[in-house]
């Protein structure tokens, strides 16, 4: 019998445990919504006090979902707010923090065992499309940096409507030049269009005069390629006139066009004033002023001034 009574006493002991922690107020993550986790989390309160100014809790608060957010810390903010001459978020206008916070957010889950190097689009919008959604540039190669400026620290922070990774800087909307500093593929594109004689093309192409822009992207293999052809030995040796007209007419000026725009046998007036001609059948290509042909093999890399597609070979104008 006091076998019997010490075991009762055992079973009850151990089952108001478990009523106790089933009523703790510290639910587990899993049954959070990404609201819900970053309302709790005191490294997470500047985005939860920029979810609310924006009126974004509704939707990340929704009990089914399937969003992934990359969630700035409060240092994050604190140095987006002063880079940007923001004495507080308050004074940060509503329209622009909403289309930041959205440039946080993709439709889908992605955990970190999904992540891959390449493009992805996020529920953002910037002014040179209405209709089409920010990309976003994520790297792998060591770690998973986001647009080339935030680093993920911690990630699978898993919600009942998504997944947050925490990310160490707030994720601008990038502009052409800014995305193409962000992948490691356009280096050489980058060093020619910042080589110390060219016009100011970072400004330009950074810039919203003259926007939106089309850029078409020689990847640095098609640098590679074009100095052999020209028998020069790195990029530095391009004459100076032939580099200014070359990178000009890559770019189309007051027009983002789509993947969706192109049509065969499509004339294209480039910024440098010189014709291309851009042809489907078998796949989208262009043809430069010396009948040239180059494959477009990345299409639609939508920036917040333009668009950018990825070309295998330097157009020569």
């Amino acid at each position: 019998m006091k076998n019997l009574i010490k075991i009762l006493a055992v079973f009850f002991a151990v089952s108001f445990i478990g009523v106790s922690c089933s009523n703790n107020n510290d639910e587990p993550v899993m049954s959070q919504t990404i609201y819900a986790i970053a309302s709790r989390d005191s490294d997470l309160s500047s985005l939860k006090a920029a979810i609310d100014k924006a009126d974004l809790a509704a939707t990340l608060d929704a009990s089914v979902g399937t969003y992934t957010v990359f969630a700035p810390s409060n240092a994050a903010f604190n140095t987006f707010l002063q880079a940007n001459g923001f004495a507080s978020l308050n004074d940060v206008p509503v329209a622009a923090l909403k289309q930041i916070l959205l440039n946080h957010v993709l439709a889908t889950r992605v955990t970190s065992g999904d992540i891959a190097t390449g493009y992805v689009s996020t529920l953002a919008k910037g002014a040179a499309s209405s209709t089409r959604n920010l990309s976003m540039f994520i790297n792998n190669a060591s770690g998973v940096k986001i647009n080339g400026i935030s680093n993920v620290t911690k990630a699978d922070i898993m919600a009942t409507n998504g997944v947050i990774h925490k990310v160490d800087a707030v994720i601008g909307l990038l502009t052409i030049v800014t995305h193409a500093l962000a992948n490691p593929n356009f280096t050489s594109l980058v060093a020619a269009l910042t080589r110390n004689d060219m016009p100011d093309f970072v400004g330009i192409l950074g810039g919203t005069a003259s926007s939106p822009f089309t850029v078409f992207a020689p990847t640095n293999a098609a640098f590679t390629s074009l100095l052999g052809e020209l028998g020069l030995p790195n990029l530095a040796a391009v004459p100076t006139a032939t580099l200014e007209n070359v990178l000009k007419y890559h770019v189309v000026a007051g027009a983002s066009v789509a993947s969706t725009d192109l049509v065969n046998n499509m004339s294209v007036t480039t910024f440098q004033g010189g014709m291309s001609t851009i042809t489907t059948t078998g796949g989208a290509k262009i043809t430069d002023a010396n009948n040239r042909v180059s494959n477009i093999i990345l299409t639609d890399v939508q920036c917040s001034n333009g668009i950018v597609h990825a070309i295998d070979r330097v157009l020569l104008p």
